[in-house]
């Protein structure tokens, strides 16, 4: 602390340090931002219990501005996969084959699926039917050699065979040990945390049984709407929440793939131009990999 002299200098007054002036509307700007952040793991719940209470809603809302946005769809990619525990070896576009068989992904252009029906809100999914389960003739070999399976899992999970016959035909083209570099696994592409500790992924049963399960969820989440479960299927749960707009490229692709195919088998078509078009993408390459390892070539 500084000393000063006055003018008389029998007298000695001390400076003092001088406090800067508050600012009053930075302190109440500052306490509303800190109110904010303090409720904000209210609404947070708030709107988990909305969506609890009032899922149909949500989902309507998303169907209004779907088909606008799933429109526009630009490309086609298929996912990369790794074919493992079948000794093949077929590697192509820089792809690796360590142990099996490295399936890289190939993207065409846009103009190659322009005329893939968009069916949001107007496909809906059927359960098992009561008598004959067989699914239509346009899916290929190594899918119809699960077709009496597909029948028998589609009445135990109550499932159109049709759509588990789809999901299988572009997630594995019925390629039993197929794992994805995310760590998807089998038949159905079934992700590791959906199993529990003791099974095996792997196991074609209990693949479908995984798949299937996670699949009829798909469809309560999207209230029964086809081309929603399969975005569900394919990007998880929150796709249903969210407009297509806003969806990941894979899950528009996997969105026109499935939705086009499941279209065709709808009117037992023996051929389908989705299904094709999937194939020229790379699909085709799967498809020989799994024929080989289920001894159909």
């Amino acid at each position: 602390m500084r000393h000063r002299r006055t003018h008389n200098a029998s007298e000695t007054t001390l400076q003092l340090p001088r406090h800067d002036t508050i600012n009053f509307a930075d302190r109440s700007k500052k306490t509303k931002q800190s109110r904010r952040v303090q409720y904000l793991p209210a609404w947070i719940l708030l709107a988990v219990i909305a969506w609890m209470l009032f899922p149909n809603f949500v989902a309507g809302s998303v169907r209004i501005v779907s088909k606008i946005a799933v429109d526009t769809v630009p490309s086609v990619v298929v996912d990369t996969a790794n074919i493992v525990g079948d000794g093949a070896e077929l590697a192509y576009d820089g792809g690796s084959a360590v142990g099996g068989v490295v399936v890289d992904g190939v993207a065409i252009a846009a103009n190659a699926i322009a005329d893939v029906p968009v069916i949001v809100g107007g496909l809906f999914a059927s359960s098992a039917p009561e008598g004959d389960s067989t699914i239509a003739p346009l899916f290929t070999q190594s899918v119809n050699y699960w077709e009496a399976d597909i029948a028998r899992w589609s009445q135990a999970y109550n499932l159109d065979p049709n759509l588990l016959a789809t999901v299988m035909q572009i997630e594995s083209c019925g390629h039993p040990t197929v794992s994805s570099h995310a760590g998807a696994q089998g038949l159905f592409q079934v992700m590791p945390f959906h199993f529990s500790r003791e099974e095996d992924q792997l196991d074609p049963d209990t693949n479908a049984m995984r798949g299937a399960n996670f699949l009829n969820q798909c469809l309560r989440y999207a209230n029964g709407d086809v081309g929603l479960a399969l975005a569900c299927y394919n990007g998880g749960p929150s796709v249903v929440t969210r407009s297509p707009a806003l969806w990941d490229q894979q899950v528009r692709d996997y969105y026109q793939w499935g939705t086009g195919i499941y279209a065709d088998t709808l009117t037992n078509q023996s051929r389908s131009e989705t299904l094709d078009r999937w194939l020229a993408a790379g699909g085709d390459r799967l498809c020989r990999s799994a024929a080989l390892t289920l001894g159909i070539e």
